[in-house]
């Protein structure tokens, strides 16, 4: 390679300096180039050794594949290039592959990629790079959830407002809030953790008809009404090698794996963006009521501790939608192999993995490193002087005078308390006092007792409670790679 394109390489050369979520995380190397590189080769040293085992190739064939099926002897950069003549990156890797295998075995040379398709190793390479990337994601997602969790019970009884369209409503708890964040993001390693990862191969058209046209020796051909068709049982094989799902069928334009996956991550990420929204909004100078361990700094302004690990997930929050997007338009895919539909998948299919491996990340130390200010959460419930509980005065005056006259009687109180400063249960003793029969019937300090905001969270505790005993993973888990 000359020093200009050298140059030209690296200026291309996507270090993550745009998408700080999963710069340095696991799945940033996992989903890297050389990643899907060396999952592409695996896949075909995968299938020369299946068909050696089924008899359609030597074993020798089979270790001399394996013996150059390492991505560091291949030049990332140069098979990008050469991969825009046949529009995508299998063809000129099959081509230096078969090379590489000639110069130390000429014979095995004729056993890659024997009967294959592009398709089938891209597609199968991808899955291999999703399996191995799902397991740290996972983990950190299983982080993220044991920490949520230690909130919501240390959190339990810590009352503070809920925010209904922005503004005040009634009262909730700090512990309700987490919970409700644990519940997301075990949700979401659940949907993850239930991801079925087939291999893929079909064939020029989905038939297997190659690898049976070309089985060498006795025994390989499947006898008539058999049912031990040679395809079949080289699928099953392949995908074993691997450790990979063994496909029902070929999947070039039956796309569910694919699908599936975008949208487990899609849902993964916009769980935790959840997570990130609240926090924004409760880190807000004005608002205070959380701050992350450690925050970010600011350019241009030395005194600020900016959320920045709520951000970052945010971002990703907002990218998610429209990668999975792509990958559900993608279903549409016509024939037996599409043009376009497949190949649109592979760029957003590794930003979503990326996307979904960095928010994890951050989630899991946002979470750990959350601080929670209790005091600050009360001071706003005093901030209405007792109308964010005005739901609890009208169900207890509604007995006494009827749920309309409740209403009025509480809605010329909440008006008087606003306007002249006064507290709301002074207002509503003095409005009570006017009603004919009611005068004395609540007392100001009942009235200050049902316009306490910290009792009236209603079963926000046996809530927490019932969440809480949903458990945690017990181990960072995997894909589903069984057989359907």
């Amino acid at each position: 390679m000359s020093s200009d394109s050298s140059d030209a390489a690296a200026s291309a050369d996507d270090r993550g300096l745009l998408s700080p979520v999963r710069v340095g995380s696991a799945v940033e190397e996992a989903t890297g180039d050389v990643a899907f590189l060396q999952a592409m080769l695996d896949a075909e040293a995968a299938l020369t050794r299946a068909q050696s085992a089924l008899g359609q190739a030597p074993g020798a064939a089979a270790m001399a594949v394996a013996d150059v099926a390492r991505a560091e002897l291949y030049d990332v950069r140069d098979l990008a290039v050469r991969a825009r003549a046949g529009g995508n990156p299998v063809i000129p890797l099959v081509a230096d592959l078969t090379a590489a295998v000639a110069r130390t075995d000429r014979e095995a040379a004729a056993y890659v990629h024997r009967g294959a398709t592009s398709q089938d190793i891209l597609d199968t390479a991808t899955m291999l790079v999703t399996a191995r990337t799902l397991p740290s994601i996972l983990a950190d997602l299983v982080r993220t959830a044991t920490a949520l969790g230690r909130l919501a019970a240390t959190h339990r009884d810590t009352p503070m407002p809920a925010r209904t369209l922005t503004q005040h409503a009634v009262p909730t708890t700090f512990g309700l809030k987490a919970a409700g964040w644990r519940a997301l993001a075990l949700d979401a390693h659940d949907r993850l953790a239930a991801i079925r990862l087939p291999a893929q191969l079909g064939g020029a058209a989905g038939t297997l008809a190659a690898f049976a046209a070309l089985a060498e020796g006795p025994g390989t051909r499947s006898a008539p009404g058999s049912g031990d068709d040679l395809g079949v049982r080289l699928v099953a094989r392949f995908a074993a090698e691997l450790g990979l799902a063994e496909p029902a069928l070929p999947w070039h334009t039956l796309r569910t794996p694919v699908a599936d996956l975008g949208a487990a991550l899609a849902f993964a990420v916009g769980a935790l963006g959840k997570v990130a929204a609240d926090v924004l909004v409760l880190s807000r100078t004005e608002i205070g009521e959380v701050t992350e361990g450690s925050g970010g700094g600011s350019s241009a302004m030395p005194h600020k501790s900016n959320p920045v690990r709520a951000t970052l997930i945010a971002a990703a929050a907002r990218q998610a939608p429209g990668l999975a997007a792509t990958l559900l338009g993608s279903l549409v895919a016509e024939d037996e192999r599409p043009a376009g539909a497949w190949h649109a998948e592979w760029q957003p299919l590794r930003e979503l993995l990326r996307l979904a491996g960095g928010a994890a990340r951050e989630a899991a130390e946002l979470a750990e490193g959350l601080r929670v200010f209790p005091r600050r959460m009360g001071e706003h419930l005093a901030l209405t002087d007792g109308l964010i509980v005005s739901e609890r005065i009208a169900a207890a005056l509604a007995p006494l005078v009827g749920r309309s006259r409740a209403k009025e009687l509480l809605t010329a109180a909440s008006r008087r308390a606003r306007e002249e400063g006064v507290g709301l249960a002074a207002a509503l003793a003095e409005a009570l006092a006017e009603v004919p029969g009611l005068a004395g019937v609540h007392s100001e300090a009942r009235l200050r007792e049902l316009t306490d905001p910290a009792r009236y969270t209603g079963s926000a505790a046996a809530l927490v409670d019932r969440a809480l005993r949903r458990p945690d993973p017990d181990v960072p888990g995997s894909a589903q790679t069984g057989d359907e």
